[in-house]
């Protein structure tokens, strides 16, 4: 016993501290064998420089094709003077990054030493690259050291000199990077990646756009070993693309096939042909598995996927990003949407639309749930048809999805409301008569008797007929459109209360003015009761109300003229608990009241409604004032009559 340490036992040992070996026992017999490592002198410093001309860059240079402004950018890029300088070249997964910054590089191993290129697409990537990098700036490290070790080496070594060059080549994520540059004061680094984001305070981003077609057809001859017929349709089609071009003109010389049937393959099996290159070329650097590559680091955003799917069987540019709403709530599409844009697979405009290549698109359209898909694609299309905030666009969407699958496959509804819209653009009458009378047939023949599409085309044909004389059939439709919108929607739906106003304007215009005064009395009381006073339905119908007692009162002056009077200001007074005295409604009703006034004989009150009109009114910037004018016109008229021309 020592020091409180006791052993009690047979053989037993008590120890208070370490000790190297202890044994017990008859005939033990204890075997040393001792390891020993000898470390260069190298080891215990860094060296003071790199070897000379010391230079590792991949051979995509030779491919290089244009690019005159990215490079000229690059250039000016790094001349900035003392400090690190970090350009990040970002874009679709085939744009041609690499190959740019392996043509920069290429040409400046003259003023950097080293110039080192490090595939980046993981941390251990990095870290294997830089590994690298010490072994090569001393080569008698190379068994000397762990891999941590050298490449803990190789960042030191970085951070105490300058005049190098690295190329972090396809970084996945800026994170995995962020360390490094930072810990670096001098040199150069030249990253590619497919983010488009996250470079915000360490790196300075350059967008990478696909080449012009002069460029793409020029990489597709080089490739292919001369002219071949069709190739500017085929580069088109391929979207310039630098990967595709490749991968296509590569396969069509290997194959012995022309562009042209390169061009019916890729129609007729996207995702063979996107997933086919020619032998020996590097199997992962085919269009398909370069996005399926971005796709899978999106798999924990499903909605992500969907909405590529689903624009696939749109036109490429000008997609409202309101279209694909009802795909998931507006946080899940937003999300959606800003991961597809930061990994380049998207583009993201100001104005609220969303971009994409149509190679992504065919790449999306291919493989199991393409039907599922084009379904909801179109699905989507009906939903925005009707209301439409563009037609235009619209029907330029639909343009793009009807190219695919039989016609059979496309909603009857997307069918009825094309010609409609034709219609609505038609430079003749006859023209837009006929589209819309084929839409009509189509709605009444094809769509549920609950469809919105049917009123709606219906309503765009009397209106046509309407402002062409043709009054009979135009109250015939609005007619049948009442009674079908009580039917589908109820009396006191908002689609009823709008078509039962535009048959009291159109029986007033007609001269049923108690027809057309009963009727717009309806539609404001269901208007007021359902959607309030101040609603657009209710304002447009007490508009009409207002214009049957102005017709009431120029027809039967003595009669009507004061209680039409009276009427108006009710109206007014309505009108400006909505929207204020100087609102629409109640400038158009001031209006009004004006001239039944004048009907009535009440001068002085007409003058005074007048001038309030021309007191509240805006005028206009920059615009000829014709409402301005006429209405100082009738006061001058006014005051004639009334004996005051001078405004006293």
């Amino acid at each position: 016993m020592s020091g409180g340490t006791e052993a009690s036992g047979e053989r037993a040992i008590a120890t208070a501290g370490a000790i190297r070996q202890a044994l017990t026992g008859d005939g033990v017999v204890a075997h040393y064998v001792e390891t020993s490592l000898t470390l260069p002198p190298q080891a215990l410093e860094l060296p003071p420089k790199a070897p000379p001309n010391l230079v590792n860059l991949p051979e995509r240079a030779g491919l290089f094709i244009g690019r005159e402004r990215e490079l000229a950018r690059l250039d000016a890029a790094f001349e900035e003077a003392g400090g690190v300088v970090v350009q990040a070249v970002h874009g679709l997964g085939g744009i041609g990054k690499s190959t740019l910054a392996a043509k920069w590089a290429t040409g400046r191993t003259g003023a950097y030493n080293p110039v080192w290129w490090i595939t980046a697409e993981t941390p251990d990537d990095v870290r294997a690259g830089l590994a690298d990098l010490a072994v090569a700036l001393q080569p008698a490290l190379r068994d000397a050291l762990s891999p941590q070790a050298r490449c803990e080496r190789a960042v030191r070594w970085l951070a105490e000199h300058e005049g190098w060059l690295l190329v972090l080549d396809n970084v996945t994520d800026p994170a995995d990077v962020r360390q490094l540059l930072g810990r670096t004061t001098g040199g150069r680094f030249l990253i590619t990646t497919r983010r488009a984001s996250g470079w915000h305070g360490i790196a300075e981003p350059l967008s990478l756009d696909v080449l012009e077609l002069s460029q793409a057809v020029e990489l597709f001859e080089r490739i292919h070993g001369g002219p071949a017929e069709g190739v500017e349709e085929l580069c088109a089609e391929l979207g310039c693309l630098p990967l595709a071009v490749e991968q296509a003109a590569a396969y069509c010389a290997e194959a012995r096939i022309t562009p042209a049937a390169y061009a019916e393959l890729l129609a007729r099996s996207p995702e063979r042909v996107f997933a086919s290159g020619a032998e020996g070329a590097d199997g992962a650097q085919t269009v398909a598995r370069v996005w399926r590559v971005t796709m899978d680091r999106l798999a924990d955003t499903p909605v992500a996927e969907r909405i590529l799917r689903v624009i696939a069987w749109w036109a490429p540019d000008g997609i409202p990003r309101t279209y694909l709403d009802p795909l998931a709530d507006a946080a899940d599409v937003t999300e959606a949407l800003r991961r597809l844009a930061a990994h380049s697979m998207v583009s993201l405009r100001e104005d609220g639309t969303v971009s994409v290549h149509r190679l992504v698109q065919a790449v999306a359209r291919a493989g199991e749930g393409a039907e599922e898909a084009y379904d909801e694609a179109a699905r989507l299309l009906v939903v925005q048809g009707l209301p439409c905030e563009d037609d235009v666009v619209w029907i330029g969407h639909v343009a793009n999805l009807v190219g695919y699958f039989d016609m059979g496959r496309v909603p009857p509804e997307i069918w009825a409301l094309v010609p409609m819209y034709f219609g609505d653009h038609a430079p003749s009458h006859d023209e837009a008569v006929g589209m819309y009378e084929r839409a009509l047939e189509r709605a009444e023949g094809a769509l549920r008797p609950q469809s919105r599409i049917t009123p709606a085309v219906r309503r765009r044909l009397a209106e046509r007929c309407w402002a062409a004389g043709d009054h009979d059939r135009a109250a015939r439709l609005l007619s049948k459109n009442l009674t079908a919108s009580m039917v589908v929607f109820g009396r006191k739906a908002p689609e009823t209360i709008e078509t039962g106003t535009a048959l009291a304007r159109l029986k007033l215009q007609r001269g049923d003015l108690g027809g057309g005064l009963s009727q717009a009395r309806v539609s404001a009381q269901h208007a007021e009761r359902t959607l309030g006073e101040g609603s657009a339905e209710a304002l447009r119908a007490h508009a009409v109300i207002a214009e049957g007692w102005r017709l009431k009162a120029l027809a039967k002056p003595r009669r009507s003229a004061r209680t039409a009077v009276t009427e108006i200001e009710r109206l007014l007074e309505k009108a400006v608990r909505a929207q204020g005295d100087a609102g629409e409604a109640a400038l158009h009703l001031m209006w009004t009241l004006g001239e039944v006034r004048e009907t009535a004989g009440d001068l002085a009150g007409a003058i005074r409604v007048t001038e309030e009109y021309l007191h509240r009114r805006p005028v206009p910037d920059d615009v000829v004032d014709a409402q301005g004018l006429s209405a100082r016109e009738r006061l001058d008229g006014l005051r004639r009559k009334a004996g005051t021309p001078d405004g006293a």
